[in-house]
């Protein structure tokens, strides 16, 4: 179907290509009055019981006047949406506004063709966003008793769903707005979709190689031969219109030929023919896409808009896409054994999944845990990651039986906030590990199409942190953790045992283990074992054995000298027994070889081993912090009281009429409390004023004592400069300073001025918020004056929040000594102050549209906490790339 010349109001943003439930694809959208010969087409094909269920009559055929009613809509109180599979509708869902304003009746259809894939649920998901953006907040149905699929969509989606029967019809009506049940359940279907889809690419139950050449050395050769060379399970096809016989095999001219059906077909064609292979596999039934070649987002803009064209027609064929660009994937499990990459052979088995982006950091990460004789159980390589990411990795790797421990090399993100979410519920039964560059979110690596961070330095590593994964910064790094994790036990504390035959190195090794966070509980930096294979094995064991079991030892490292008569193999293996009987970590490192032939950083049968004493203890510490997170409660997410998100939600709207494009406007202190009043959190009212007898009148009705203050930005909050004055106890005080202030005020050209109550002395802090246009949402703490404006001394967490989070950002910044009691001074109520944050956390979270937030002065008294002033900046919101509706990244 020729997509239609869309009406200037058409609702582009909610667009969206989907994941169904067995893995499939589809694209949704609105619909519009060119889809009229679609629906009829659609209708026509129902079964009689579908037609009756769905309109409670049967009717063979729709006439013009309700195909106008049901394709003609003005998407705010009508509002429709299909899916499509290629130009077939697939399923419809609608809701037209009620008499009330907040609520809208909603209705499905779903092609009998495709019951079972979940359309209802996205459908309902997207409706219920859509809803909400005009102002509806409480859907209803009415329902044939019979119809107990549709009843099951709305009670399965986790809304509070109350039934009402009535003249043998079921009425429903439920609110929409999102609840932690529906949005567990919407994770729930999005987790089991997202993992069979990407099931689907790393083991297919067969592989068509398209673009297979015999030209020896051709990419399209040398995957055809991987594949087959790999001993992969499944039939693999070879498909190229010119050749007679490609590697023993003879070829297909065309995907349209080969006589079975293909779960994966690799594509190795020029870049201008893969388009044309494209669809040849969405119209022969192909599940996904390993795409080789490269010469898309690559190639600058003309590359990434022939990629998002290629996206988009795979997605809407029910295709997923690796690529463009990539070096393949591969699986080792036996039952699959698939080697669809650039690797010469299939990788040692074992498990660790690994994901990587671009094809030169793919190859290093993967050399580097070659190397080492890490076994990997499945490997993923995205190129340009134009659609199957990081993200449907993790869904996959966390259902995985075979995949014990996670390693990722990011070079960008394009969902931050889903990477979140899922990383921190995978972090809880396996290992992930994330190298990430510095820069990343600062600027694009080639052929990566992904939106770029206004958020401050730190606030994406604070991300990660939150999400319980192990960062590291560079490949060789996360190979010295991988070691750990996938042939040691996790240790239960930060008890460190180490054991030389060097006191100079032990003493090396301790000071590096307390640099890093381990605590050293005991040292034997005098082990002798020259003494023969036969009696310092049984030494080694024995000393190492009866220190391990030691309660206070959670872990220990053996730095060794090279020993006459002994092999590091004969060590490990000794070391290792150990290790399993005790079941705790151990890790062996054995310096100054100098013989080039012996490889020391590598898994020796088991135990992790390295060259260097300093990436051994930075590997193992960071397991160890890993290891204390895991000990931590699960996330809890207590919402504070005395929040009213529509009426928020009204305001906002209000206050955004005639704003248009990515302009901002500044909200008035008036309109600002009213906002966050909804939230719950006060702001000391301050008065603005021209005169002295104006500010005489404003104090008499505040309270005395006063204080004031300048307007301006950087003196407002400068004692130092004379832009404050405090502790203004009568009128006559009060003039004065007036008086003063203004003439000390005077270099700095015209000033307004405005008078306020006096607070509780305390602390002084810094709260802020804002709309990052890659993480979303971002909030940042600090205590107000050198500590961030010289310092930069902020922390920085991305919601939602957890109460853990609440609590640690305000104890991350390195000045946050001073809430606690410092020098003699009382403590802070640090309880108000994490409350304050929880709710400006959540008002951030709910509400894209402000763009900027920022509460300065708090201050931080023994018994209160006060605001004295806050800025708010609003405009359009963007859209979040995260929200209660399932939707893949474009």
């Amino acid at each position: 179907m020729v997509k239609p010349e869309l009406a200037p109001e058409y609702p582009a943003h909610w667009e969206a290509d989907v994941v169904l439930r067995d893995g499939g694809t589809g694209h949704l959208r609105p619909m519009t009055p060119a889809d009229a010969d679609a629906v009829q087409t659609f209708h026509m094909a129902q079964s009689k019981s579908s037609i009756y269920l769905r309109f409670f009559t049967y009717k063979s055929k729709l006439t013009p006047k309700e195909l106008r009613r049901f394709t003609e809509l003005d998407y705010k109180d009508r509002v429709a949406f299909v899916i499509t599979h290629g130009s077939e509708i697939i399923g419809i869902g609608r809701y037209d506004r009620l008499d009330n304003p907040i609520e809208a009746e909603v209705a499905f259809n779903v092609s009998d063709a495709h019951q079972g894939r979940g359309v209802g649920s996205i459908l309902l998901e997207h409706l219920a966003v859509a809803a909400r953006e005009n102002g509806i907040y409480r859907f209803t149905a009415d329902v044939l008793p019979e119809n107990r699929k549709m009843m099951q969509v709305f009670s399965d989606a986790g809304y509070e769903v109350h039934r009402h029967f009535d003249d043998g019809v079921v009425a429903l009506a439920f609110d929409i707005d999102p609840t932690e049940k529906s949005r567990a359940v919407m994770e729930a279907r999005e987790h089991r979709a997202e993992a069979r889809s990407v099931a689907g690419l790393v083991a297919p139950a067969s592989v068509a190689v398209i673009g297979a050449s015999r030209a020896w050395g051709s990419i399209g050769q040398q995957l055809l031969e991987h594949v087959v060379e790999g001993k992969f399970t499944g039939a693999v096809y070879a498909v190229n219109q010119e050749a007679l016989e490609v590697s023993g095999m003879m070829p297909y001219t065309c995907i349209a030929d080969v006589p079975g059906p293909v779960d994966l077909a690799i594509i190795a064609v020029p870049y201008e023919q893969v388009p044309t292979v494209v669809e040849q596999c969405g119209a022969a039934g192909v599940k996904g896409l390993v795409i080789a070649s490269d010469g898309f987002a690559d190639d600058g803009a003309r590359g990434l808009a022939r990629q998002r064209a290629l996206v988009r027609q795979a997605r809407a064929n029910g295709m997923r896409v690796v690529g463009p660009a990539s070096l393949g994937l591969a699986n080792t499990d036996p039952a699959v054994s698939l080697n669809a990459s650039m690797a010469p052979s299939l990788p040692l088995r074992g498990g660790l999944g690994i994901f990587s982006q671009s094809a030169a950091l793919g190859v290093s990460l993967y050399a580097s845990l070659s190397r080492r004789d890490i076994g990997l159980s499945s490997v993923l390589s995205a190129g340009n990651r134009a659609d199957v990411s990081g993200n449907d990795m993790m869904q996959f790797w966390e259902d995985d039986p075979n995949t014990a421990a996670c390693a990722l090399y990011l070079e960008s993100i394009g969902n931050p906030r889903k990477f979140s979410r899922i990383s921190r519920r995978l972090a809880r039964s396996k290992p992930v590990i994330v190298a990430k560059s510095d820069s990343m979110g600062l600027r694009l690596p080639p052929g990566h199409a992904v939106r770029t961070t206004q958020a401050p330095a730190g606030a994406l590593d604070a991300m990660l942190r939150q999400s319980g994964v192990i960062r590291v910064n560079t490949i060789e790094e996360l190979a010295d953790v991988a070691q750990i994790v996938v042939g040691a036990p996790l240790p239960h504390g930060p008890g460190l045992a180490i054991f030389s035959n060097s006191l100079a190195l032990g003493m090396v090794v301790a000071d590096a283990a307390e640099q890093h966070g381990l605590t050293v509980v005991d040292m034997d930096a005098n082990l002798v074992l020259d003494m023969g294979q036969s009696r310092a094995l049984p030494l080694l064991a024995r000393t190492l054995g009866q220190t391990l079991a030691r309660a206070d030892v959670d872990s220990a490292i053996l730095t060794l000298l090279p020993i006459p008569g002994l092999t590091i193999e004969t060590i490990a293996g000794t070391l290792k027994k150990c290790a399993e009987a005790a079941d705790k970590p151990v890790v062996a490192v054995f310096t100054g070889i100098v013989d080039v032939s012996i490889h020391v950083n590598r898994q020796l049968g088991g135990l992790p081993a390295y060259s260097s004493p300093g990436s051994a203890i930075a590997a193992l510490a960071a397991v160890t912090r890993y290891a204390h997170w895991l000990t931590l409660e699960k996330p809890s997410f207590d919402p504070p009281s005395g929040v009213d998100t529509a009426a928020a939600s009204q305001l906002l709207e209000s206050l955004l009429e005639g704003v248009s494009g990515d302009g901002l406007i500044t909200v008035d202190a008036a309109d600002t409390g009213e906002l966050l009043a909804h939230y719950g959190i006060d702001v000391l009212e301050s008065v603005p004023f021209e005169t002295t007898e104006q500010a005489v009148q404003a104090a008499e009705r505040l309270g005395w004592p006063v204080a004031i203050k300048t307007l301006d930005a950087a003196l407002r909050h400068r004692l130092d400069l004379g832009g404050v004055r405090i502790n203004i106890e009568n009128a006559a005080s009060l003039r004065r300073n007036i008086s003063q202030m203004r003439k000390l005020l005077e270099p700095y050209g015209p000033c307004e001025l405005e008078v306020q109550a006096m607070a509780e002395v305390g602390q002084s802090c810094t709260l802020r918020a804002i709309e990052d246009p890659l993480l979303g949402p971002v909030v940042s703490f600090g205590l107000s004056g050198d500590a961030v404006n010289l310092l930069d001394d902020w922390a920085h967490r991305v919601p939602p929040l957890s109460v853990g989070d609440a609590k640690e950002l305000i104890r991350s910044p390195r000045a946050a000594v001073k809430l606690f009691g410092y020098e003699g001074l009382p403590a802070g109520n640090v309880a108000a102050l994490e409350d304050l944050v929880a709710r400006v956390a959540l008002l951030k979270d709910e509400h894209p549209e402000i763009a900027w937030v920022e509460f300065n002065p708090i201050l931080l008294g023994p018994h209160k906490l006060t605001v004295l002033a806050v800025n708010l900046r609003i405009g359009n919101a963007a859209q979040r790339t995260d929200s209660a509706r399932r939707a893949m990244l474009s």
